[in-house]
Formats: C-alpha cells, sequence, structure tokens
C-alpha cells in the first residue's frame, strides 16, 4: 500500500466511528497520524488504536490541519458544516451520512462496485446508504451477468443498531420488561414498540407515500450502477434484530437469468458469497447472526421470480450494515485513495 496517511475520524466515538477504528487497525491501514474528533462531550476520553491511547479531540473548523483523509461519521448536519471546512485544509473527505449522496459533483461509491467513481472527487466522496450498500452488493453481479437490472422490489429487515446505540438501548430494555413482567420504558427512539414486534416505517414519509430511507436504493441504486433507468420500490422494516440488515430481493434483467449462473455469478464477485443449499438436512441461509462481525454479505434463497417470469430472480442478502454498510465501506474508500 502507499505511503502512510494522517487520518482523522469525525465522530469517533459513535458506533461507526468505532467500528471505523477497528476496521482499521484490522486491515492494517498505514497511518502517520491518527486525529479521533468528537462533540466537546466526547473530547478528552482516550480510544485505542493499534496498543496507543489516543485522546479524542473537539470536532471545530480548525481539526483538519494536516489531514489527508477524513472519515465522517457524525450525522448530516455535522457533515454539512465541517466537511467544506476539511476539504478547505485539503484533506478528502469520505461521508458516511447523506448530506451529499445525490449531488452531481460527490461521488458515491461501494469499492466492489465502481471504484473508478472514487478517483474522480472534488474533495467529498459519499458512503451510500447501509441498505443500499448491502443489496447492490448482491445485485450488481448479477447486473453484469444478466444484461443490467431494470426493476427491482425489495423489501428490508432493518436492525435496531442502525438506529444507532439508542436504538439498542431502547430493545434491550423493552425485552427487559417483557422478560420480567414490568411495565415497558418510555419510548425515546422508535413510535411504537420494537420488542416483539416489527415497524413497517424507517425514516420519514414523503408525499409519495414512501419513506426516505426506501427512495434512497431507488436514486442511489440509479447512480452507483450508473443506470439510469433503474426503477426500485422498497418497503424498510424495523425488526428487533440488534445488529445485520437482511433484504429480500426482486429483480427483473434485461437478458433471461439462471439460479446456477446467478450462483456462479455472485460467488466470483469480491465481498459477498452464495450460501444456499435448501436440500440440505439443515437447510443453508444466511441470517443476521451469520453476517454480524464479518465484511461479507450473504446471499441465499436464490430461485426464479414467478412474477417477472422469465426475465426474474428473488434473493435473500444479508449484511453487517454498521460494518459493510458504514465503517468498512468508508475505510475501503479510503484504500482507493
Amino acid at each position: 500500500m502507499s505511503q502512510a496517511k494522517h487520518i482523522a475520524i469525525a465522530g469517533a466515538t459513535g458506533a461507526v466511528g468505532v467500528e471505523m477504528l477497528k476496521c482499521l487497525e484490522q486491515r492494517d491501514f498505514p497511518i502517520s497520524q491518527l486525529t479521533l474528533l468528537a462533540s466537546a462531550r466526547s473530547a478528552g476520553k482516550t480510544m485505542t488504536f493499534r496498543g496507543e491511547e489516543i485522546p479524542v479531540q473537539e470536532l471545530t473548523a480548525h481539526s483538519f490541519k494536516g489531514v489527508d483523509v477524513a472519515l465522517f461519521s457524525a450525522g448530516s448536519g455535522i457533515s454539512k458544516e465541517f466537511a467544506q471546512h476539511a476539504v478547505a485544509s485539503n484533506a478528502v473527505v469520505v461521508d458516511n451520512s447523506s448530506a451529499f449522496r445525490m449531488l452531481p459533483e460527490v461521488p458515491l461509491v461501494v469499492p466492489e462496485i465502481n471504484p473508478d467513481d472514487a478517483r474522480n472527487h472534488a474533495g467529498i466522496i459519499a458512503n451510500p446508504n447501509c441498505t443500499t450498500i448491502i443489496t447492490l452488493m448482491a445485485l450488481h453481479p448479477l447486473h453484469k451477468a444478466f444484461g443490467g437490472v431494470r426493476r427491482i422490489i425489495a423489501s428490508s429487515y432493518q436492525a435496531v443498531s442502525g438506529s444507532g446505540a439508542q436504538g439498542i438501548l431502547e430493545l434491550k430494555a423493552q425485552n427487559k420488561a417483557l422478560a420480567t413482567g414490568q411495565p415497558l420504558p418510555e419510548r425515546r427512539v422508535y413510535l411504537r414498540q420494537i420488542a416483539s414486534n416489527v415497524i413497517p416505517h424507517v425514516d420519514s414519509f414523503l408525499p409519495n407515500g414512501y419513506t426516505k430511507e426506501e427512495m434512497k436504493m431507488h436514486y442511489e441504486g440509479q447512480k452507483i450502477l450508473h443506470a439510469p433507468d433503474l426503477i426500485a420500490s422498497v418497503t424498510c422494516v424495523r425488526v428487533p434484530v440488534y445488529r445485520s440488515h437482511s433484504v429480500s430481493v426482486t429483480a427483473e434483467f434485461a437478458h433471461e437469468p439462471s439460479v446456477e449462473a446467478a450462483r456462479l455469478a455472485i460467488n466470483a464477485a469480491p465481498g459477498v458469497h452464495v450460501m444456499d443449499d435448501i436440500d440440505a438436512e439443515l437447510p443453508i441461509y444466511p441470517t443476521p447472526l451469520d453476517a454480524t462481525d464479518g465484511d461479507d454479505c450473504l446471499v441465499g434463497r436464490i430461485r426464479r421470480d414467478l412474477v417477472f417470469a422469465e426475465r426474474g430472480l428473488t434473493f435473500w442478502v444479508v449484511g453487517d450494515q454498521v460494518r459493510k454498510g458504514a465503517a468498512l465501506n468508508a475505510v475501503q474508500i479510503a484504500e482507493i485513495l
């Protein structure tokens, strides 16, 4: 790998920031200096990296002097406020929020799919939505194999960690109350009880009846795959799972697909592999627990679709949305740089 870089993480103490730090260490990223940034509330804390305790500093407009790559994971508001300060200091920003994803001049990158886009930046590169990443990791090999994807119908089953640490705490508290017969604690994250329930409402509703989260796969999929005619109809559902998202996908392609060719195409692609044997004594397919803490997305239940008929496939894909859906994808973009 190339010369060591000065890396900054904005939002270092959050769930994705912590995972970014872990990915940098596990992947032996060449770092000459590491700057950890967070709110004033977290300033002064320390975090361990390669056996060394590194202090967390308050994020300010002057935090990026000498920084080569700034990994942002502190929310779109923070990104909008501070990313340009990083760019003005000659750092390249890899942003995990939705702040810049759909700007024409900002590349939206999944390194296994469109790495060349990352090299054509003006200082900011965007990380896609986690559900989009996990879906496209399985869909992209099929997109290439069968002449391009035309239409997608998908339903996501999204873990509470997608809401951050508070989502995890709310599910744990509700599970504990239900198990002990105690009154449920006050809800702070979700509009409905999440324990023993599913909530078909992730993000705010739009005039067309879809949510912002659901439309992300439509627009981000078009941009990442360079497929402006792609249409995606998506339903995003929050489920009482702590980590890793699952997505059920039905896709229509330009050419007739086959299940066997689909398996071969997915297994030949980086970062994704097939777990699919329904004839085994214990049927094999991926679940969120199989993907948690792993780098790869896992695909199973691959079958010919009955609605799109001769041009359709249906499959199930699972991925760790904190890791490949966020932190790992950002670090892989930094590796391209």
